[in-house]
This record gives C-alpha cells, structure tokens and sequence, in this order.
C-alpha cells in the first residue's frame, strides 16, 4: 500500500472512531466554528497543535509559518487574524515557539542556503540582534533555547501592533495575547510572559 493510500485509509479509521464516539460530530461541525483561540505556531510536523492542546476540530483556528512569526506585511497571517478577531470574535491568540526550531537555528548561522526561507529568517535575526547582550554570555545550546522563547516574546509583541487587534481592544473587544514554548522533549506547553490585553 502506498503512503498517500495509507493516509485516506487512516482518514477513514479517525472518522469511523470519532462517529463511534459522537454520531452527530460531523453534522454539528459542518454548521460552522466558534473557537476561542487563534494559534500562531510554527510548520514543524512535532507540533500538531490540536494533540498538544487536546482540542477538538473547530474549538482552535491555526495559522503556521516557519518560526511561527508574525510579520507586518504577510497577507496570509493578516487575513487569519483578521478573519479570527472579526468574524469569529476569538478571545485569545497564542503565539506558539517551540525548542529545537529549525528555523531559529538556521537564522543563527550566517546564511541558509535556500533563498526564500533566507529572506523569512532575517526577521528573527533581527530580534537576536535586539536582545544581543543577553544571549552572547550564553553557551550555544542555551542561546538557541533563549532565542526560541525571545522570538515567540517578539512576534506577540508584534502582533500587539496589529491593526485588527488595536482595532478589536479599542472598541473594547475581549482579547488577549499570549506567549508560549512547546518542548519537544517532554510534550508540554510553557508560557513565556503575562498575556497582553488591550
């Protein structure tokens, strides 16, 4: 049996369990979603965010990206958290790192041979630049795990300058954001700082 035949197959035996389970999951959840969070994490496959939250399909909507960051100017992230503030009135939001980033650990060597994911990682140079006098005492391994917890720091902060989510907090909208880091070593979930609430 080929792999992608193996997947169809593994789709077919998760929804035969969860109808086992809930007959009517699927007729509740195709009348739409309410989630109250948004997730803001990285791509990497060790990371499935609704197994490491232990949330069901339609209690969390998800972005990912390389090095789950938030930049000014990225269409795809600004219609999610567009879409996840406005419509579906989320009330919070986590930006989710986790150790062993491969796209942390590249942006702490000089360049990365693949040129797109270059360009995407100079926005995480940048926050080793800003927090420079803390992470040069360090040893390499804990300076790439410091690194990993200040970017997710940095991209929350960066999504508090988000125009939709100043717009959400100005007209009193509940909403919070929030800082986290997964281990991949233990399978638990750290926040970083105190949420920011507008």
């Amino acid at each position: 049996m080929n792999t992608l035949t193996k997947l169809i197959e593994n789709n077919r035996n998760w929804a035969a369990e969860v109808t086992g389970e809930t007959p009517d999951f699927f007729t509740e959840s195709a009348k739409g979603q309410t989630p109250e969070y948004l997730w803001i994490g990285c791509a990497d496959s060790r990371v499935p965010t609704n197994l490491v939250t232990g949330l069901q399909p339609g209690e969390i909507f998800v972005h990912r990206n390389i090095a789950n960051l938030v930049v000014d100017g990225d269409a795809s992230l600004g219609s999610v958290i567009q879409y996840a503030v406005d419509a579906l009135k989320v009330k919070h939001i986590i930006v989710c790192g986790h150790y062993g980033c491969g796209g942390v650990l590249a942006s702490m060597e000089p360049n990365c041979p693949l040129p797109v994911v270059e360009g995407w990682i100079n926005n995480i140079r940048s926050v080793s630049t800003e927090f420079e006098g803390e992470l040069t005492p360090l040893d390499q391994d804990a300076r790439f795990d410091r690194l990993c917890e200040l970017n997710a720091i940095s991209q929350t902060r960066n999504l508090s300058q988000n125009q939709t989510v100043k717009d959400a907090w100005a007209r009193g909208q509940e909403l919070h954001l929030h800082s986290w880091i997964y281990s991949l070593k233990d399978g638990h979930l750290h926040p970083l700082q105190e949420p920011i609430s507008g």
